[in-house]
């Protein structure tokens, strides 16, 4: 662990908006540790985003590679094989009726979307939009 010793750029009277930034300390420290649990479950979808994506484009690549499966397989004899490849998995949905670029915009269009707009609320309520406050104040105590 390091303990950077330049000033933090945001916590500076030169930064804009470094005034209601560096004031952590008028959010009570029960709402501080909430709106840090609810920060880190956002930080915890964006981790599943990103699952989501490489699920995305994993899929999708597997799916590339078996054109070149089918055509090894005509190769080495086995059409009929290769039929079964091409007509049973070739761009076969994921879920019915949903290929993974559906899966992934679904889940950003509702349940991610409804997430974030609603810590951006509860955090704008209850800290006036400051993130990371618990984090902020961690900080503060460990660098003492």
């Amino acid at each position: 662990m390091t303990h950077d010793v330049r000033p933090d750029p945001a916590s500076s009277p030169a930064s804009p908006g470094a005034s209601s930034r560096a004031a952590s300390h008028d959010v009570d420290d029960a709402t501080a540790e909430a709106l840090g649990k609810l920060s880190e479950a956002l930080e915890t979808t964006e981790r599943a985003r990103g699952h989501l994506y490489s699920f995305h484009q994993l899929t999708g690549h597997a799916d590339l590679q078996l054109d070149e499966a089918v055509e090894l397989l005509r190769a080495a004899g086995h059409p009929e094989m290769a039929d079964v490849v091409t007509r049973e998995l070739i761009g076969l949905d994921v879920i019915p009726g949903r290929w993974t670029f559906q899966v992934v915009e679904e889940y950003e269009d509702g349940y991610h979307s409804v997430f974030t707009d609603v810590e951006r609320r509860v955090r704008e309520r209850l800290a006036g939009g400051r993130r990371h406050l618990h984090e902020a104040r961690m900080k503060e105590r460990r660098q003492r």
